[in-house]
């Protein structure tokens, strides 16, 4: 699952996933990503930090802590400091 706004990203990163055989799923904000994530059975998650309705770093806790979700998460960010990497 690739949750991305950038339409030019998200598509970037699903030809690639595509191109190596991964089935893709895609959602362009946090709300419809966030769904997909608790519903769809994936086995991995590319996640960008800032997201139109709910935030990157909001849905990380949320599938974590209210869904019990052991899904790997790949964080995605343009943010550029020490604090915004860790």
């Amino acid at each position: 699952l690739v949750i991305e706004d950038n339409a030019d990203i998200l598509a970037n990163i699903a030809d690639y996933l595509t191109l190596k055989g991964h089935a893709v799923d895609c959602a362009q904000d946090g709300l419809s990503g966030l769904h997909l994530a608790v519903t769809g059975g994936h086995d991995l998650i590319v996640l960008d930090v800032m997201l139109p309705g709910i935030d990157g770093y909001r849905i990380c806790q949320r599938l974590r802590e209210d869904a019990g979700s052991q899904i790997p998460i790949i964080m995605l960010t343009a943010r550029d400091t020490l604090d915004d990497r860790l």
